[in-house]
């Protein structure tokens, strides 16, 4: 049987663990953390840090594997890439391309040579300089490689500026961040698939974030204005795809709607977190992990369903407000009937130290009309409440 290694076992790398296991491969994941809820699903773990390059290219190589697939965490498309390019595996972009996709000085500097609709930036890799204000306030301060809002910080006033570059500085493992315009709108993500740098297959989205404004923990689409931005994002899409020369599968975009224009702010090519598959195949039909992972193990994607994103889906990140002892969850009954599937993994007297980021299960959600799922998406947080001692 062909091996598959997967580089991670978190909730959100379930889909794809499932997905290798039903396209016939043993299923190997690594990553540090061996308790992690998706290695259950798996048919061995591998401890591996998924973020060293060098450590997963000597596990594959140990391991024999035939096919490696991304995580859902951009260290883990890097990874994938540089291991996949190494061992001469099919279906991933080169290491160059992977970096200048997920490595955030690289993409602004792509999108700045070709006219890429994204904000204005500045890219630091000396701290120093850094600490002189490149752009007008307000500003977003970033490191360059990390995702889900860590080190991000928005600076509306002179004072805070120089605090925010040493923060994201400390984050940086590369020790490189960039400095971008902050554009004011509403956040969206659309994902798409490429065959011969084309979009054959799309799915938009509104993206929401709770406590902490640079972690999306909801989402509900199709995304508003889709009608005008879809267009201009497909058309951007596959034109990256020339330019890059890029490979066939998932291409995932995360936008802001600002002064009726789509601003790209981050482009993926790996699975989306937090169960995302789910609303895309409830929407399309299309089962998304599964082609995901086809496209990342090298297998023909010529037999691509024709679909179309129908309905009103979303999923939701299920978070506490504060610190604190976990005591249960209340669902309230007016969005009950719109969940259709979850996975939880808390349970009573887990302790809350980071409620920025912490997270004790998702719901998937359907709604019956776009009013609905605009009004219960905007009161999600009081309608999903976490209760603590």
């Amino acid at each position: 049987m062909k091996r598959l290694l997967v580089l991670n076992g978190g909730h959100s790398d379930i889909p794809l663990i499932q997905a290798g296991r039903r396209l016939g491969y043993r299923v190997l994941t690594t990553g540090n953390d061996g308790s992690l809820i998706g290695h259950r699903y798996a048919d061995e773990y591998h401890a591996a840090d998924f973020s060293d390059r060098e450590a997963i290219l000597q596990l594959a190589r140990h391991l024999k594997i035939d096919a490696v697939c991304s995580c859902a965490n951009d260290f883990g498309a890097l990874s994938a890439a540089w291991t996949a390019e190494q061992l001469g595996l099919p279906g991933h972009d080169s290491w160059e391309t992977a970096l200048t996709l997920h490595h955030k000085d690289r993409y602004r500097e792509f999108a700045q040579r070709h006219g890429v609709p994204s904000p204005r930036a500045v890219c630091f890799s000396d701290i120093d300089q850094a600490t002189r204000l490149p752009l007008s306030l307000p500003v977003i301060v970033k490191p360059v490689d990390l995702t889900g809002g860590k080190g991000v910080t928005r600076v509306d006033r002179l004072r805070d500026y120089e605090i925010a570059v040493h923060h994201a500085f400390s984050q940086s493992r590369s020790k490189r961040i960039v400095v971008e315009q902050f554009l004011e709108g509403q956040l969206h993500s659309l994902t798409t698939f490429l065959r011969d740098r084309r979009v054959i297959f799309s799915f938009s989205d509104n993206e929401y974030s709770y406590r902490n404004p640079f972690l999306v923990t909801t989402s509900a689409g199709p995304a508003t204005d889709f009608e005008t931005a879809g267009p201009l994002l497909i058309h951007e899409a596959e034109r990256i795809a020339s330019l890059l020369h890029l490979r066939d599968g998932v291409f995932h975009i995360q936008y802001i709607m600002h002064g009726g224009t789509p601003w790209i702010i981050e482009i993926t090519r790996r699975c989306s977190g937090d169960l995302y598959p789910g609303p895309v195949e409830r929407a399309t039909g299309v089962p998304w992990a599964e082609w995901i992972v086809r496209a990342e193990c090298g297998m023909s994607t010529m037999d691509f369903p024709v679909a179309v994103q129908k309905g009103f889906v979303g999923r939701h990140c299920i978070m506490a407000s504060t610190n604190g002892v976990v005591r249960g969850v209340s669902i309230s009954d007016e969005i009950r009937d719109c969940v259709y599937d979850q996975l939880m993994w808390w349970k009573p007297g887990d302790h809350i130290d980071h409620c920025l980021v912490q997270k004790l299960g998702i719901l998937q959600l359907e709604y019956s009309t776009r009013e609905q799922m605009l009004d219960l998406t905007a009161r999600i947080n009081q309608l999903v409440r976490v209760e603590l001692e």
